[in-house]
C-alpha cells in the first residue's frame, strides 16, 4: 500500500500556485475551491488559503495552520478551527480521507464507460466533454445503461479521487462498493494512486469505505463560500 500524505491529498483536491495558494479545484469545470483547506495525517498538517483571500488575512490563517498538530483523532476538529472560522467565515466541510489496501479483488461484472450514451438514461447531468477528465470511469450496467458509476472526481498526474453515483432505484444493493473497487484497479493501472474521501455526515459514503476495508489515513477540513 502506497503511503498517504497530507500533501498528496491536498494536491489531488486542488490546483495550487507556486505560493501554495488554492487556484481552483481539480474537478471538471474548475470551481474556485474553498477559502481555506487543511489536510491532516498522523504526521503533519498542511493548509492552503484560496488565491483571492486578502494577504493580511491569509498570513494570519497560515500562522495558525503552521502550528496545527497532526491528527491523532480523525474525528476531532482542528485545534485552531475557531480561529479559521473567525478570520474567514464560510461553511465547514469535514471528513476522513482513505487509501485502498494493497490487495483489491477483481470485479468482472463492471465495465468501462467510454461514451455518453452509456450514462444518459440514469445520469443526465453528465456531458460528453467530462469523460476525458474523469477517466477511468467504470459502471455496473443494466440493459446497456449504467446504473452505478465510479469516476475520477479530481485527478492529478500522481493520484485520483473517487466520485461515486448510483441511480436512486438501484441504491442499497452494494453497487457503489463494486464500482469503486473496479475504479481503484483501473486507476492503479493508469499509474496513479486511488484515493477516497467523504464527509462525516454522509453515512452511505462512509459505509462504502467500511465495506471495502479502506484505510483511514487523514482528514480534510475546509471553509467554503
Amino acid at each position: 500500500m502506497k503511503a498517504f500524505t497530507a500533501e498528496l491529498h491536498l494536491q489531488t483536491l486542488f490546483i495550487l500556485n507556486d505560493k501554495g495558494q488554492i487556484v481552483s479545484t481539480r474537478e471538471h469545470g474548475r470551481s474556485p475551491g474553498p477559502r481555506f483547506a487543511l489536510v491532516r495525517d498522523a504526521f503533519r498538517s498542511v493548509g492552503a488559503t484560496r488565491v483571492d483571500v486578502v494577504d493580511t488575512v491569509a498570513a494570519r490563517v497560515n500562522a495558525f495552520a503552521n502550528r496545527e498538530p497532526p491528527a491523532s483523532d480523525l474525528h476531532a476538529e482542528p485545534v485552531h478551527a475557531k480561529q479559521y472560522i473567525a478570520l474567514l467565515g464560510g461553511r465547514v466541510h469535514f471528513g476522513p480521507a482513505y487509501i485502498f489496501p494493497d490487495a483489491i479483488a477483481e470485479r468482472g461484472d463492471v465495465v468501462p464507460v467510454e461514451t455518453i450514451s452509456q450514462l444518459e438514461r440514469h445520469f443526465r447531468g453528465w456531458s460528453a466533454d467530462e469523460l476525458p477528465e474523469c477517466t477511468p470511469i467504470v459502471a455496473v450496467m443494466e440493459q446497456g445503461h449504467a446504473v452505478s458509476v465510479c469516476f475520477c472526481a479530481r485527478r492529478s498526474l500522481v493520484a485520483a479521487e473517487a466520485g461515486v453515483e448510483t441511480a436512486l432505484r438501484f441504491r442499497g444493493q452494494g453497487l457503489a462498493a463494486r464500482v469503486t473497487t473496479a475504479w481503484a484497479l483501473a486507476v492503479r493501472a493508469s499509474g496513479r494512486i486511488p484515493l477516497y474521501s467523504t464527509s462525516w455526515d454522509n453515512p452511505a459514503s462512509l459505509g462504502v469505505a467500511r465495506t471495502l476495508g479502506l484505510h483511514s489515513c487523514g482528514s480534510d477540513w475546509s471553509l467554503s463560500d
